[in-house]
């Protein structure tokens, strides 16, 4: 009896996805449990596994459609387990007995039913489109499966191949120069030279809440430097005991999460979010860490920053990071938040304004730190400074708010030793 492969709950918030691969073909074996599919969501991806051993029987759903919870995808038939195994039908010679000439299955419907699985019906109809050789193409999908992206690289590989070819000049008739003639008009073929590339649910996502953030948020920017002298020695005397003792590098993040909350402490609503016509002030800190990831950027968050160690900070991070690369963060590790981080000086970025990550209604910016002159007691010195960015929703937070919170937040992180003592 067949049994249907369904999109699971994927959490709270989440009613779609896409499906980013399928990791069986029609007529694999699976087993319960194992992974069968991949879902895209906008947070992270997602294996959807066999509900039960059998055979995959058939994809309902190709690759790059958007699904959502409780849609069918594709079906099992638990029967196909032990098929190979049945004995022949009554009255049935065994295999080994019948007859050389025995009918065979005609070798020109067998090819087509073999075509028909070895390529998807998306990339069926772009080749189709594109006048491709299907037989040419090699197919990168589970079992050799040709997928549209298998026929884009061929196209690319096979452009890139006659381009040499198109510009190299046939010896035997070459010309006497000639006179110079006016300049070519403009190629035709720009489309040829363009490249379609389908916006993964991440990015969709993405971009769809940045320009809600901008058009929902009274959004402005506050700027400030900070004079990262004290940190950047405070470092160096102890990052070796540091890493010896915690077993992680003593970075910057861990100090600005500790300012940040500590500025927090004063100005609580940057600490807010607005629900109607109400303030909802939050008395504890879930601080999101930005992460400019492969798909997209990502923000995980720190629970109960405030009651963390600048080691579990730093080891927290870490984490983050490295299950940013190989995709094993969760649902739970990206929900919530109530202040974000951002750092764009880890790509060189000088300065910057954020966009809020709604519904928080404050945003920090870090980034790069460059040796500059300063005054300090009326000579001019050279300081290693970084200017930070503090983008507000100013429906709840007043400019005032958003200026000493930038304020307290550069004498907490030129005097670190304030933030071991505050805690």
């Amino acid at each position: 009896m067949p049994v249907e492969i369904k999109v699971p709950d994927l959490g709270e918030s989440i009613v779609e996805a896409t499906i980013a691969e399928w990791l069986k073909a029609v007529g694999d074996p699976v087993k319960a449990g194992e992974p069968v599919l991949t879902l895209e969501t906008d947070k992270v991806d997602l294996d959807v596994g066999a509900t039960q051993d059998g055979v995959l029987a058939e994809i309902m759903v190709e690759q790059g459609a958007d699904v959502k919870v409780g849609d069918v995808v594709g079906m099992i038939d638990e029967s196909g387990a032990s098929s190979d195994e049945e004995p022949a039908a009554s009255g049935e010679a065994p295999a080994s007995e019948q007859p050389e000439e025995a009918p065979a299955e005609p070798a020109g419907e067998r090819a087509t039913e073999d075509e028909r699985e070895r390529v998807s019906p998306v990339a069926r109809k772009f080749a189709e489109e594109k006048g491709v050789d299907l037989a040419q193409v090699r197919g990168s999908g589970a079992h050799g499966r040709v997928l549209k992206e298998d026929i884009e690289r061929f196209l690319a590989e096979a452009k890139k191949s006659a381009e040499p070819a198109k510009a190299t000049p046939d010896a035997s008739r070459q010309q006497p120069p000639a006179a110079p003639s006016p300049p070519a008009p403009p190629r035709a073929d720009t489309a040829q030279r363009e490249e379609r590339v389908r916006m993964s649910r991440r990015r969709r996502t993405i971009a769809e809440r940045l320009v809600e953030a901008q058009r929902t948020a009274a959004m402005l920017t506050t700027f400030n430097e900070i004079d990262m002298t004290a940190i950047m020695a405070l470092r160096a005397r102890r990052k070796e005991a540091f890493k010896e003792r915690h077993g992680v590098s003593l970075g910057l993040t861990s100090f600005f999460v500790k300012a940040s909350v500590g500025a927090l402490k004063e100005f609580p609503r940057l600490n807010a979010e607005i629900d109607g016509d109400e303030m909802v002030l939050k008395h504890y800190y879930d601080i999101g860490i930005a992460i400019g990831a492969e798909e997209g950027l990502i923000v995980p968050v720190l629970r109960d920053a405030d009651r963390l160690s600048f080691a579990e900070i730093e080891r927290k991070v870490r984490e983050f990071a490295e299950q940013s690369q190989n995709g094993t963060l969760s649902l739970e590790d990206l929900r919530g938040g109530t202040f974000t981080i951002t750092n764009g000086g880890v790509f060189g970025s000088l300065l910057s304004t954020p966009i809020l990550n709604p519904p928080q209604v404050g945003i920090l910016g870090l980034h790069k730190i460059e040796d500059r002159p300063v005054a300090v007691n009326g000579q001019v010195e050279i300081r290693p400074m970084m200017y930070v960015a503090l983008s507000y929703d100013h429906r709840i937070v007043d400019g005032r708010e958003a200026v000493q919170f930038l304020v307290r937040l550069k004498a907490l992180a030129e005097d670190p030793e304030t933030l071991l003592i505050e805690g």
